[in-house]
């Protein structure tokens, strides 16, 4: 009685404001913003440590994958049954979803009937229980007159805490709320259900999904707000879903994509970490609950425990005297006897007071008014630390979002239901209001729920639906790009072939196989100073090489990039090569070398036909040059004619070569091994050493076979210079010439039309060549972006991507480049960066949008790699049965873009060469700085050493 009377006196200076009366007594009640913000940052270390396989054992916070990796997008349709379990009744349902049109989205029409569970099947055999649930479903079928001879995709919404290991598969890991039905716990839900099922008998039933109701919330409300990426209950219980990246949920495979997660947040607090706000009512909630120590959050927040907190907090200060002049009834001291909707009700904007009062007297109590004001702000207290505790939950998971995506401000939309939400009058503006004040940076919206979460469960199982019929159509596309080892081997042989007719002085072969005039790969007694030009793509390049004697010796380069426009490379073969002297001119200025009469190596990467080393007669352009007057010309005589006319300076050009066979001879000055050269950039080319005696048409352009052993006769001390290298290589004496292949022509007599698909058609009818350089245009950096962009075209037209919107970026040719084939198949980058990439180019992607257009690129990158690594089994192979040889070790030089900066494209060129070559070792030399002009220079100081002996 002291301390009553203690107490009492203790307030008595408060008597006239009862609310702060209850704000003292409360004050561990009240969350100010740096406490809500530490409650964040300690529920977002939990849910890191839910995620992680290491931690998730140890974790409160369980963050369980639900399989459901997408949200709904407008264009699901279907008809569904769906069972809603989580409470003290539940709901059989019809669902219809029917596709939008144009820019609408689709609608959801339900027929519906509520079920009682009877309180014993709460607490008995979990047979039992799924038992009742299958015949209601029957009940409710017959009602409806659904047919029972149909199969029908039902949606099970069950929420309670479920491991999932797919998506229709979840082991009960324990009950919650009420329910402690024995046998289950442990057990596949699904399969219970499909088992009562089967027993029930009539029905023809398959389970589609198996969601909790915060999942169905989100994508209840997905389907009308495409933002609405977080699901949350406030009702009888509590939780939160949301879309986590999949690259971060760790006890499921794969890193593509995003994935919903079920946070099971209720249980946040289990281990403590809640501990500092925890007051004396939240510990006799919970001794006297059905689980102590477990959903501790769930018991500070929901409404299953609101109304029992408040009781207790007034019973405490009726005890101490502060209410109803120490009067305690036997009402009051029951449990509960407050619920939730007295809560809600006592904190009504106009009868709030008045309800309370109602309230009071029910309880067998006596309140002054005094009473009634302390009483119902001890109502606000409690709802108001809910909303502050769930604010705190929701601004961790946005915060993660915003995190995750690599983004300054984010826009998103939470989907909510549950009774304390929709019933309570200041909860969702409280929540709101907290949530933006504590993430200003975030522009969120919350939107209600208006169907439930049966509503989201059908959803769940219309958005499966169509995405394994998405997937089963995007496999469909892309299978004409996946290539079977037989078919690959198909290709080598093929390739064979060509190379073998390309060589020979009559008939007609796709492959060009044209004589380079070079004869041998340096040795190392190459020195001096040589002028370098290389054209062969939008730059052209000048360089200046110094050679040092001795093999491997580092040569001192200095070069100079200049642009030839567009006009250029497509206007006259006169205004070409005047460009070209214009550049090599400035050059010689810069270096101060304008009198100096340098020799001079001419890089041309274009198919030319040879009748010398310093002749080159254009066969046809390749890539976007298309400059008159210039095929079937000699393009060293045509620069010789262009220099002469600036009348500025002096070449002495010894050599012209392609790009391959200047790349093969720059890798060779560092590894003598090296015999063959391969460029994969914006176009693609192979050159290697052919033994002289296999190229029949020297002979044809010599005019006899007399004149051909006069030109191998010509050329003896040059095959003389390589022959102590060959005698180490252990073929001596067999003299050789370098065949610049122009494989891209393989194709082009319809050899590959069983592996060209309809976008390579469209690809190749609106190139610059129809009909021509078709390997080419399915290997080379100049064509893959435009047929990745064929297929997204192709996919977005059948509603596969971009929700069926053909943007004018869509249908602009070009748009999609190729070097973002590299960028967007590079490991490191998240799905954010690709969309970021797409929405560069004015396609506005999802997250499954994002994961297509990867997929897509790297089919067609795939391929490309392959059909190379193909090809160059052929040219290896036929090296190694040239010599007679089991086994063949050999080096191939390589350059070009594609190759260099793709992710993948060289792995896989190799490891298929490797399989279709298997009695060669073939290593991979990448060409180093300056390596097409190095190699010209290395050429022209050979061709120099020959006349200077």
């Amino acid at each position: 009685m002291f301390v009553v009377h203690l107490v009492a006196s203790f307030f008595s200076k408060l008597q006239e404001d009862p609310t702060k009366k209850v704000d003292r007594f409360l004050y561990a009640m009240h969350l100010h913003d740096d406490q809500l913000s530490d409650i964040a940052a300690r529920f977002q270390a939990e849910l890191k440590k839910g995620l992680s396989v290491e931690s998730n054992a140890a974790a409160a916070v369980k963050m369980l994958p639900t399989h459901v990796r997408s949200t709904p997008d407008g264009s699901e349709n279907g008809q569904f049954l769906a069972l809603d379990l989580g409470g003290s009744r539940f709901k059989v349902l019809q669902v219809k979803v029917r596709e939008g049109m144009g820019i609408r989205r689709g609608g959801v029409e339900l027929v519906e009937k509520t079920y009682p569970i009877p309180k014993e099947l709460h607490i008995g055999r979990g047979t039992e229980l799924f038992d009742h649930v299958s015949e209601s479903l029957k009940d409710f079928m017959h009602e409806k007159n659904i047919s029972l001879e149909k199969k029908h995709p039902l949606a099970f919404t069950f929420s309670f805490p479920c491991e999932q290991a797919t998506l229709n598969q979840g082991l009960l890991l324990n009950w919650s709320k009420n329910f402690r039905a024995r046998g289950l716990q442990g057990k596949d839900v699904v399969q219970a259900l499909r088992g009562a099922i089967n027993k029930t008998g009539g029905m023809d039933v398959e389970v589609l999904a198996m969601v909790n109701d915060t999942v169905a919330t989100m994508m209840t409300c997905g389907f009308d707000d495409q933002y609405c990426e977080v699901g949350l209950i406030i009702g009888t219980g509590t939780n939160a879903c949301y879309m986590e990246e999949l690259r971060n949920v760790d006890l499921v495979e794969g890193d593509e994509g995003r994935m919903c997660v079920n946070t099971e947040w209720g249980a946040f607090g289990d281990d403590g970490a809640l501990k500092d706000y925890i007051t004396e009512f939240d510990r006799d909630v919970d001794a006297a609950s059905n689980n102590p120590g477990k959903q501790i959050l769930e018991k500070m927040v929901s409404g299953m425990y609101l109304g029992e907190l408040v009781r207790l907090v007034v019973l405490k200060m009726a005890k101490l005297g502060l209410l109803f002049e120490g009067h305690v009834s036997d009402a009051l001291r029951t449990k509960g006897t407050i619920t939730t909707e007295h809560v809600a009700a006592m904190e009504e904007y106009k009868n709030g007071l008045n309800n309370t009062r109602n309230l009071l007297v029910d309880l067998d109590l006596s309140p002054t008014s005094d009473d009634c004001v302390a009483v119902q702000h001890v109502s606000t207290i409690v709802s108001f630390r809910s909303s502050n505790l769930v604010a705190a939950g929701l601004a961790a998971i946005l915060t993660r979002i915003k995190q995750n995506r690599n983004l300054r401000t984010l826009r998103i939309s939470v989907g909510v239901d549950g009774t304390v939400y929709k019933m309570h009058p200041q909860y969702p503006k409280r929540l709101q209001k907290v949530v933006r004040r504590l993430l200003p940076e975030c522009h969120v919206r919350f939107v209600l729920s208006d169907s439930g979460s049966s509503k989201g469960a059908a959803l769940v199982s219309a958005v499966a639906q169509r995405l394994a019929l998405q997937r089963r159509q995007v496999d469909e596309t892309l299978s004409s790009f996946r290539l079977s080892q037989q078919q690959l081997q198909v290709v080598k042989t093929r390739m064979r072939a060509g190379l073998e007719a390309g060589l020979k002085s009559k008939g007609p072969s796709a492959i060009k196989m044209l004589p380079s005039f070079v004869y041998r790969t340096p040795d190392g007694t190459e020195y001096g100073q040589y002028l370098a030009l290389d054209l062969g793509g939008t730059n052209f390049r000048v360089l200046l090489v110094n050679f040092k004697q001795g093999l491997q010796q580092n040569p001192r380069l200095y070069h100079k990039i200049y642009t030839i426009p567009l006009e250029t490379m497509q206007g006259s073969g006169e205004e070409l090569f005047d460009h070209i002297a214009e550049c090599v001119s400035d050059f010689l200025d810069y270096m101060g070398m304008k009198n100096a009469r340098l020799p001079a190596g001419f890089t041309f990467s274009f198919p030319c036909e040879q009748t010398s080393i310093d002749t080159g007669t254009l066969v046809s352009w390749t890539k976007c040059f298309k400059a008159t007057d210039c095929e079937g010309h000699d393009v060293v005589s045509m620069l010789r004619e262009a220099i002469k006319r600036r009348n500025g300076f002096d070449l002495d050009i010894a050599a012209v070569v392609n790009d391959t066979v200047a790349t093969m001879m720059s890798c060779a000055y560092e590894d003598p091994q090296c015999e063959i050269g391969l460029i994969a950039g914006t176009g693609t080319n192979v050159c290697y050493m052919e033994e002289l005696k296999n190229i029949e048409k020297i002979e044809q352009k010599t005019g006899n076979k007399e004149g051909a052993e006069g030109t191998a006769e010509g050329e003896e001390d040059e095959q003389d210079d390589g022959r102590e290298r060959e005698r180490k290589e252990g073929h001596a004496e067999i003299p050789k010439m370098c065949i610049n292949t122009e494989w891209g022509g393989l194709g082009d007599d319809g050899s590959l039309d069983d592996i060209i698909t309809p976008y390579d058609t469209e690809v190749d009818q609106n190139s610059l060549n129809p009909g021509k350089q078709r390997f080419e245009k399915l290997t080379s950096g100049m064509y893959l972006g435009e047929v990745v962009r064929q297929v997204l075209l192709d996919l977005t037209r059948g509603s596969l991507l971009f929700r069926g919107h053909v943007t004018e970026a869509l249908k602009t040719p070009g748009i999609f480049q190729t070097k973002y084939l590299s960028h967007i198949e590079s490991d490191r980058l998240a799905l954010l960066q690709v969309r970021s990439i797409l929405q560069q180019l004015g396609l506005n992607s999802t997250c499954d949008d994002s994961i297509i257009v990867k997929e897509v690129c790297g089919a067609v990158s795939r391929r490309a790699a392959q059909l190379c690594g193909a090809g160059m089994a052929a040219v290896v192979d036929k090296i190694r049965e040239n010599r007679g040889l089991d086994h063949l070790n050999v080096t191939v030089g390589v350059d070009g873009t594609l190759y260099r900066l793709h992710p993948h494209f060289s792995s896989i060129l190799q490891e298929t060469a490797r399989t279709l070559a298997p009695q060669c070792n073939v290593t991979f030399r990448p060409s180093g700085e300056g390596g097409g002009g190095k190699g010209a220079a290395l050429i022209t100081a050979v061709a120099r050493q020959k006349l200077e002996m």
